[in-house]
């Protein structure tokens, strides 16, 4: 009787001896997914802690002496495609967005490829803006404020020499005849070129940056909140050598190894932008200097043809002949592929400025100092970074922050002459390392490195 009740209660309820089978599988199977959980959550905390240990044993390893000029002398090496070799570059990566390189302006294709990338639509490709409604991804970086750049009278740089309007010439009197002792010491004429950049900006007062936060060469997470740029003066870019330098940026294709084409427009603004900058301070010390050394002659014509010669006649890089100059490569900046991409140069800050404006450049943080207690802030103006432009990673990038186009064009092309391969000069209050590489008679890329 009572079997017979307890089936019948079963029945009622809809239960059963099959599904109480059931049911213990059931919870048979839930026991097992929770230890399999808990397996994979103590192997996934296990890996942590063993990666973070690796990570700090790496870290370890790579702040030995000279780790830093290590990196950079593999990455510039590359740059510079040194007898062909091929240079492993630290901390490199796959580009992160390559689906996408084809809306940016860029394809992947090697030499000899064919491509759809077009120089102009690498000039007028402004980054898409996407409509979510008001909505965002949690953690997503936010968009670069968008600066504008005024470019109505840029058009007149390629007129003819006799239809430019320049500025008036720089009188410093004796200032820009170098001393005795300047021109025995290469930091003291280097120290001396940042005392006549008198368009250096002033940081806060000119512009504003936010180094976020720090990394090692070799870790790949992004350390930066926001932009690199909080804000640029509006009258910066109207200064004469700043607005004829950044109407130059344009004329340029990134990927290395691709054929330039110089239009005879494009050429006038290049000799437009060096008869600009000859007029300032810094080039006119610069001359005197190497007249002194006996480098270049007394003729003043005669020296901007070669400063135009020097920077922006093309030569072979990485293999193709025509494809680069040292203008496009030390300011502009290349993507070179041989196996994966690589930026190579890019080492001018109003290019940077620009490009992150647009879009084109994810600033990822500052790389941290050899010396304890040089973090950089907001009123640094060397700087040793990461980013990426166009998807594209530069492991470790320097760059002189609100220095004018002529300082820089001075400082490297006397180091050229001057100096050697590695240039320890004095800046103002930076010890910095001008590395300078040769291609033959040219310059194959030059850019600063913090002593500190």
């Amino acid at each position: 009787m009572e079997g017979l009740i307890k089936g019948l209660i079963d029945v009622a309820i809809g239960g059963g001896p099959d599904d109480n089978q059931n049911d213990n599988q059931h919870r048979d199977r839930r026991n097992d997914d929770d230890h399999q959980r808990d397996e994979r959550s103590r192997s996934s905390w296990a890996e942590v802690v063993s990666g973070d240990q690796e990570e700090e044993r790496e870290g370890n390893n790579q702040r030995r002496p000279g780790h830093y000029q290590n990196a950079w002398n593999r990455e510039e090496k590359s740059e510079i495609g040194r007898h062909e070799e091929e240079w492993e570059v630290a901390g490199s990566r796959p580009p992160r967005r390559a689906q996408q390189a084809g809306n940016q302006g860029y394809g992947n294709y090697g030499e000899g490829e064919s491509h759809d990338y077009g120089r102009t639509n690498w000039r007028r490709e402004e980054p898409n803006e996407e409509n979510d409604g008001g909505w965002e991804t949690v953690g997503k970086k936010p968009q670069p404020k968008h600066h504008k750049v005024e470019k109505y009278h840029w058009s007149g740089y390629k007129r003819p020499a006799s239809e430019q309007e320049y500025s008036s010439e720089v009188e410093v009197g004796g200032t820009i005849e170098p001393t005795e002792d300047e021109l025995s010491d290469l930091s003291l004429a280097c120290n001396k070129l940042w005392e006549l950049d008198l368009n250096r900006l002033v940081p806060g007062k000119d512009y504003e940056i936010d180094c976020g936060e720090g990394k090692k060469v070799y870790q790949k997470d992004d350390m930066a909140q926001g932009s690199l740029f909080s804000w640029l003066g509006e009258d910066v870019l109207r200064k004469p050598t700043f607005s004829r330098f950044c109407s130059l940026l344009d004329n340029y294709n990134p990927h290395q190894g691709c054929r330039e084409e110089v239009t005879p427009e494009e050429k006038q603004e290049q000799a437009a932008f060096i008869e600009e900058i000859s007029r300032t301070a810094p080039i006119k010390y610069l001359h005197r200097y190497l007249q002194a050394k006996g480098f270049v002659s007394r003729d003043y014509q005669e020296f901007k043809r070669m400063m135009t010669g020097l920077w922006f006649d093309l030569h072979r890089r990485g293999g193709t002949s025509g494809c680069s100059s040292a203008f496009e490569h030390v300011f502009v900046g290349e993507i070179k592929r041989r196996g994966e991409e690589e930026v190579s140069g890019f080492h001018n800050w109003l290019q940077f400025y620009l490009e992150e404006a647009k879009g084109r450049v994810d600033y990822q943080g500052y790389i941290f100092p050899r010396r304890r207690g040089q973090i950089p802030d907001s009123e640094t103006q060397v700087l040793t970074i990461q980013f990426e432009w166009n998807g594209v990673l530069k492991s470790v990038s320097s760059t002189l922050v609100g220095v004018s186009p002529e300082f820089e064009v001075a400082l490297y092309t006397l180091c050229f002459f001057v100096g050697q391969e590695d240039n320890h000069v004095q800046l103002g209050p930076y010890p910095v390392n001008i590395k300078c590489y040769r291609l033959g008679e040219r310059i194959g890329s030059v850019f600063p490195i913090s002593d500190c």
